[in-house]
């Protein structure tokens, strides 16, 4: 009896879909749980996703078997440290990515480019491009802060709901870097809605006496990013911020279409 050649490749076919659509539904599940805080169970998935719970105990079996999920004494589910390295991996990528745009910024404006993104209830610098100026700010990529004295993580916290920003500060405190860092939160929370007013953050000496920080965050990026100029606060006036401010707006969303076309920013 011959072999039908288009049976196969439809058992081929339907083989390969059902693959893809399993990677796709387990990479939905592990962002669901993110977005839930790194800890559900599997009624909240199923109410979340609409799958069913077989489908995602079946799921959440492979993700545990290859260490992306933890089961809790519990039984809820958490995020596994396989994503570690995962994580830690692709932000420095970004910041790879990112360095073009950072880099026209420094042409464009004069001062240091940076870029950052939170982690947890930190902001961390995951690139810079530093000034010609000899005169110069430079902070070490890598390097963590508490997001209230920053102005990349006034950007950063800026789409965040009061309560969530409110939660935030709890765990984290307020310390005073310097005498004009904010530090309550209902001040904190104002400086948020002028943010989202005019469309820009700024640090005004509250991290560092001296220094002056413009921020914006960058639109539908896959995780919560910012891009900032920081500089003496003598060049980083008033008159120069009318300046700078609408060149980090273009070059943020620049580099949001470079990440959602094709994953890698050019020049």
């Amino acid at each position: 009896m011959p072999t039908s050649s288009a049976s196969s490749a439809d058992t081929t076919r339907n083989a390969t879909s059902g693959g893809v659509q399993s990677l796709e539904r387990a990479f939905d599940l592990l962002e669901r749980m993110a977005d839930a805080g790194g800890e559900v169970g599997l009624s909240e998935l199923s109410a979340s996703s609409g799958l069913p719970l077989p489908t995602i105990h079946r799921l959440m079996r492979t993700l545990v078997a290859c260490g992306y999920v933890r089961q809790q004494p519990n039984r809820r589910y958490a995020l596994g440290p396989r994503l570690i390295r995962l994580g830690e991996s692709a932000s420095r990528l970004l910041g790879t990515w990112a360095r073009p745009y950072l880099a026209r910024l420094v042409e464009e404006t004069g001062e240091t480019a940076n870029m950052a993104l939170l982690d947890g209830d930190e902001v961390v610098y995951v690139a810079q491009v530093p000034s010609k100026h000899s005169m110069r700010m430079f902070t070490e990529v890598g390097r963590r802060v508490l997001p209230h004295s920053t102005g990349v993580g006034k950007a950063l916290l800026a789409g965040a709901g009061a309560d969530e920003v409110r939660a935030l500060l709890a765990r984290t405190g307020m310390p005073a870097a310097t005498e004009k860092t904010i530090t309550t939160p209902d001040v904190f929370l104002l400086a948020l809605e002028e943010v989202r007013r005019s469309g820009y953050a700024i640090d005004d000496n509250e991290q560092e006496i001296g220094v002056r920080c413009l921020a914006v965050p960058v639109p539908d990026s896959p995780t919560a990013a910012a891009i900032s100029i920081s500089g003496p606060a003598g060049r980083v006036t008033e008159s120069a911020m009318e300046r700078i401010v609408p060149v980090l707006q273009e070059v943020a969303r620049e580099l949001s279409a470079a990440l959602a076309s094709n994953g890698t920013a050019g020049g």
